[in-house]
């Protein structure tokens, strides 16, 4: 899987699907003004997509005054109040209502009557989100610890997090947390799996997790006579993250330490390391434990915007329909 996932059977041209997850990125936080872009080419080499459609995802963003090139320097984010860069996804909001402030009025409503119920509705959805048990079934304990700190599903959304040896072991815990879920999320490498083990009468969801883009470039840049560690928790997300970079066309040599191996082969390993990738789950360790002025990576899988969607949607759907039943 490549840093940033696009679709090719979806429908959806490439460049729109590529303009949706760079804005992901920005409207997240993950880019920060005056982050500098990979440059087409290079773009367009770590998907395997023509440089057009970079081209053409990159001139609109620029167009909607998130992008700025300069000549001979590079694309970058605009330099602009962190509001503005949100800009053209607060335009399609403002847009929705104010279509249906017309037509509230339209009706004979009055803006105090709109603002109410809008306000009434909003509440109740949010509600709806935050009374959700998830439970998130992946194989690498990173993502099943992290997944629940990257979706944006309201204060008060329970997600169990679950390995998929535990799941496949069967044993009686195991099976009575997927009883009491509502949704089972796992990732689309393991859907076919945790749907034979969950059975089939249980609601599941696939979603996508994906590298962060910004890292793989910046793994990419990275010159190949530099020694890169990996410091995780588990092998499995160790292949994982190889495969990552390797499906990028990054093929640095990394030299792995996981969760088993010992403090001193661990203080060794990060001492003679160029740079260090971490996991989410051994950053702070590896912090501490790194020499002064050492360049730590830390290496991140986020849900991308549409899974994120599609679960808020999947959620709603459920609770309102819990709620007409009553």
């Amino acid at each position: 899987m490549v840093a940033i996932e696009l679709r090719r059977k979806s429908g959806v041209p490439l460049y729109v699907q590529l303009k949706e997850r760079i804005r992901q990125q920005v409207e997240s936080g993950a880019w920060s003004p005056g982050f500098k872009l990979p440059t087409e080419r290079e773009l367009s080499t770590l998907l395997s997509v023509s440089r057009n459609t970079v081209s053409q995802a990159y001139r609109e963003l620029e167009s909607e005054g998130i992008l700025v090139s300069l000549q001979g320097k590079g694309t970058y984010l605009t330099e602009t109040d962190p509001s503005t860069l949100t800009a053209s996804r607060s335009q399609r909001l403002l847009g929705i209502v104010e279509q249906a402030l017309d037509s509230a009025l339209h009706e004979g409503f009055d803006c105090e009557e709109f603002q109410e119920v809008a306000r009434s509705l909003a509440l109740e959805k949010q509600r709806l989100l935050s009374e959700v048990r998830i439970v998130f079934v992946e194989c690498n304990r990173e993502q099943v610890d992290f997944f629940s700190t990257q979706l944006a599903l309201g204060r008060g959304t329970r997600i169990v997090p679950l390995l998929l040896d535990e799941l496949l072991k069967g044993g009686t815990a195991a099976r009575r947390i997927v009883d009491e879920a509502e949704i089972v999320v796992t990732t689309f490498f393991h859907e076919q799996v945790v749907r034979a083990a969950i059975g089939a009468d249980k609601l599941m969801l696939a979603v996508a997790l994906d590298p962060q883009l910004e890292t793989v470039v910046r793994i990419a840049r990275i010159p190949r006579n530099k020694k890169l560690a990996l410091i995780c928790i588990s092998p499995v997300f160790a292949e994982k993250v190889q495969a990552s970079l390797l499906a990028a066309g990054v093929e640095h040599q990394l030299h792995v330490a996981t969760q088993g191996v010992d403090r001193k082969t661990l203080c060794d390993l990060l001492a003679e390391a160029d740079i260090v990738l971490v996991s989410p789950g051994r950053k702070r360790e590896v912090a501490l434990l790194c020499p002064a002025g050492k360049e730590i990576i830390e290496f991140v899988y986020r849900p991308d915007l549409g899974s994120s969607n599609l679960l808020q949607s999947v959620i709603l759907r459920l609770r309102e329909g819990a709620v007409e039943s009553r």
